[in-house]
């Protein structure tokens, strides 16, 4: 990481991944590691770009009419600070995240946000497959238990860390909050 060419995403921060239709949630401190990783890229200067969840489905709680949609307060976007709205799990898809990006300089990719296995996961491999270097803070997202195909359940906790795994290396660099803003301390 540089001092100049550094973007923090966060996606899908908003208030419909607090329904308890979701279920078991690993990693409750998410939120607030991004919110400290915020507050030192803000003192910085650095881009910060919210992603956030929009969809058509009037009945979801993802739908701009419901209060899901709203991106939570801890990390709410302050003036300047570029809000995007997607409609897939992925953040470069429909939107111009892409070439907001690459139109502002920014190489450098720090991703949070939720939910490690879909938004996150699928944002984050996009980012490397384009090429910027990305890092994915593994504190800074969180996974909620899910059934596969042949109705086995699997923890929010063994979805988080297989999530992981798939990134790790191949998309990009893990760190957690503690290892980013050790690193970025010594910039």
């Amino acid at each position: 990481m540089d001092n100049k060419n550094n973007v923090l995403i966060i996606v899908d921060v908003q208030k419909a991944f607090d329904d308890k239709k979701w279920g078991e949630r690993n990693n409750l401190a998410a939120e607030n590691n991004i919110s400290r990783i915020l507050t030192i890229w803000r003192k910085k200067g650095w881009q910060v770009v919210h992603i956030q969840h929009k969809s058509d489905n009037l009945n979801s709680i993802f739908h701009p009419n419901h209060e899901g949609f709203t991106i939570k307060e801890l990390v709410a976007p302050i003036k300047g600070e570029v809000v995007i709205t997607k409609k897939v799990n992925s953040s470069f898809i429909g939107t111009n995240l892409e070439e907001y990006l690459k139109a502002n300089g920014l190489t450098t990719v720090v991703i949070t946000g939720l939910t490690t296995p879909h938004c996150v996961s699928t944002t984050t491999r996009m980012s490397g497959n384009l090429g910027f270097n990305t890092y994915l803070i593994s504190d800074a997202t969180a996974a909620f238990g899910m059934k596969d195909q042949n109705n086995n359940y699997y923890d929010a906790e063994t979805i988080h860390n297989i999530s992981l795994a798939t990134l790790n290396e191949e998309f990009a660099t893990i760190l957690t909050t503690e290892q980013l803003v050790n690193f970025l301390r010594e910039k």
